[in-house]
């Protein structure tokens, strides 16, 4: 079975464009606008990797983030945001999130996060 990678934004156009993206690349992929809708989702406990915008209305991707740490459910994320700010990488390394993501992004330093990311939640 695919590993399942579950990409949270709430504009359109990157969430559909990751996602075709990942299913040119083999992988399993599924879009949510809200996160929110991620969390009440039965794709919850079966996601390897998530990636998630920063900036989105309701929760943010570092509040999800936080929010399933605190619940157990720590999953690899990458944060993406098209307003990159040193104070929001800092907080989101210190949480535990190791990759922060400038939107455009090239499409190879998006699959190069994934693939680490897999790897990693593969060891856990």
């Amino acid at each position: 079975m695919k590993p399942v990678i579950a990409i949270i934004d709430d504009d359109p156009s990157v969430r559909e464009g990751t996602m075709d993206l990942l299913h040119s690349m083999g992988f399993a992929a599924e879009t949510f606008e809200r996160a929110n809708d991620f969390l009440n989702s039965e794709r919850l406990h079966d996601t390897s990797c998530l990636i998630a915008d920063v900036q989105m209305p309701g929760m943010t991707g570092l509040e999800l983030y936080d929010r399933l740490v605190g619940s157990g459910n720590a999953i690899p994320t990458i944060l993406i945001t098209a307003f990159p700010n040193a104070r929001d990488r800092v907080r989101a390394q210190r949480a535990g999130v190791r990759w922060y993501v400038t939107k455009p992004f090239k499409e190879s330093e998006l699959l190069d996060c994934i693939r680490e990311a897999l790897q990693i939640g593969g060891e856990s």
